[in-house]
């Protein structure tokens, strides 16, 4: 490539534009422009040429057509290397250009504000694409610049080269360009495909999907050493998430350790009280809440300290030196927090392959949109279970009511159990887990497995149940083990059969009516 002369600038979004502006001016570019791109550059006291005074062609319709000429797209797309191109664009009076620096109509974000369908329409960018594309084909002759984090890295390395860009920046740029028009044509097309031919939305799924991420690292293997594995990270990146965080310390992280810091993220996340959550295989082994991180963490690993060993641990408060000590008595794969003391760092990297995360403040489950799925041939895709069970959610249907504490106790286990891989049991006591259940193909055996696993008396428990019981034998079983309340969706055709079982045997049963399943 030559050294930048001629350089198209036509840009909605003129972040960084009188800087990056600036230092091509020193460099003795020549601008072209349109609108106010033209206008801000004039303002800074630096010549620009109107593109329409270059085409000798105005801008008509509101601006609708202004770029879409062939002395801009010839001067463009012409092979510097290919004498023919060379000797047309000399025929015609055609400038060659070295560089276009355009991004696009706000055409997302009029959307997302509730835009009126004219304004919508008015910001599907046409010259923008075309010029964008028209570069990155030609990219080993034109530099194409569609964001204004470049600026900074393509000013520092023009001024190392005497103004001359690399072939592999010149090729990366081309990437990130077709990466910008095929998102912003996605956008475009599944907006179109959920509304009429008024505006009128009639679907809240598209009938076509376009999905872009950006690959963050490969992964050594997937869940096991036989599969390739990468993780990608949304394009619009929500701080406060696994993929998110910074990794302060530690081994790479592995396609499971990315899945155990997603579910325990999620858990502790539900909770506005400090909450400890240490998760196995996706399944947490023990959680809790406290009054502060060293009591929950204490009451989670009491649950089932065995299974814990090699465990992923979350916890929604910045890691207090007293809590980093015990979290470092144990082998643990990785911890993620929104934050840490010095003196908590200190303390957790004395292990030296732990993966340390810090993560921010985290994102409540309530952000997140939706889960996918890859199945063979397709894609499935659901709302995320943001539901949070209250008090307002309980129907009472037995006639032992249970008391408050028991409510508080209920609620606790409810909200934990929709987080268990169905069929999910769990049993609770004092804002902690004590026996869980899970993954298991009837509810009976979840029950059973938990009073099985609970690391402590099961008596004076309550139970939560992640689906309605179809038998009343998990009831008959409570009983037999001491549990006093039960909490649970309602919504078999048996139900009147555990609701006269609880009535039989003294034990209080709240229906939430909203069941919550796990299978992914």
């Amino acid at each position: 490539m030559n050294r930048i002369g001629n350089v198209i600038i036509s840009v909605f979004d003129k972040t960084g534009l009188p800087e990056f502006v600036s230092e091509l001016n020193k460099m003795g570019v020549k601008f072209f422009s349109t609108g106010g791109t033209h206008k801000l550059i004039c303002g800074l006291g630096i010549d620009a040429m109107k593109i329409e005074d270059y085409t000798g062609f105005p801008e008509m319709m509101d601006g609708r057509v202004k770029s879409m000429h062939p002395k801009i797209h010839g001067g463009i797309l012409a092979c510097r290397d290919d004498k023919a191109h060379i000797k047309s664009a000399e025929d015609h009076g055609i400038t060659m250009f070295d560089m276009v620096v355009v991004n696009l109509y706000p055409f997302k974000s009029t959307v997302e504000k509730g835009g009126k369908m004219h304004e919508i329409i008015e910001n599907i960018d046409i010259g923008g694409p075309t010029l964008i594309r028209s570069a990155a084909k030609n990219f080993k002759d034109v530099a194409v610049v569609t964001s204004p984090s470049d600026y900074k890295t393509i000013i520092e390395e023009l001024k190392a080269n005497e103004g001359v860009l690399s072939k592999a920046t010149l090729f990366n740029l081309c990437l990130k360009a077709f990466s910008h028009t095929a998102l912003y044509d996605g956008y475009i097309s599944s907006y179109f495909s959920t509304i009429d031919h008024e505006g009128k939305k009639i679907v809240d799924d598209p009938e076509i999907l376009t999905l872009q991420y950006i690959k963050k690292e490969t992964l050594r293997y997937g869940e096991n050493p036989h599969q390739k594995a990468s993780v990608y990270r949304d394009i619009n990146l929500v701080k406060g998430t696994a993929v998110a965080a910074e990794q302060l310390h530690g081994k790479q992280l592995s396609f499971n350790n990315y899945m155990d810091l997603e579910s325990s993220k999620n858990i502790v996340s539900d909770f506005d009280e400090p909450a400890v959550a240490i998760v196995k295989h996706t399944n947490p082994c023990g959680a809790a809440t406290g009054k502060n991180l060293p009591e929950s963490y204490k009451k989670a690993l009491e649950c089932d300290p065995v299974s814990a060993f090699g465990s992923i641990i979350a916890v929604n408060r910045r890691l207090d030196p007293v809590t980093a000590a015990m979290i470092a008595e144990l082998f643990v794969e990785a911890v993620i927090a929104p934050s840490y003391d010095p003196e908590s760092l200190e303390v957790i990297k004395k292990k030296k392959n732990i993966r340390i995360l810090e993560a921010g403040t985290f994102a409540r489950n309530t952000e997140m949109d939706c889960e996918f799925k890859k199945i063979s041939g397709g894609l499935l895709i659901e709302d995320a279970d943001r539901k949070i069970i209250t008090a307002a959610d309980l129907q009472f249907v037995t006639v032992k009511r249970p008391s408050e504490d028991e409510i508080k106790e209920l609620l606790f286990a409810q909200n934990l159990v929709k987080h268990v891989k169905s069929n999910a049991i769990l049993l609770a006591r004092n804002g902690a887990t004590v026996g869980i259940g899970a993954g298991q193909m009837s509810r009976i055996d979840a029950l059973e497995i938990a009073i099985k696993k609970a690391n402590s008396p099961v008596k004076g428990c309550v139970l939560a149940s992640d689906a309605f019981f179809p038998f009343r034998d998990c009831v008959d079983t409570a009983a037999k083990h001491g549990i006093t309340a039960i909490i649970q969706p309602g919504g078999s055709v048996r139900d009147q059969d555990s609701i006269d079982a609880c009535n039989e045997l003294g034990i209080a049963m709240v229906f939430t009516g909203a069941r919550s399943f796990r299978h992914l």
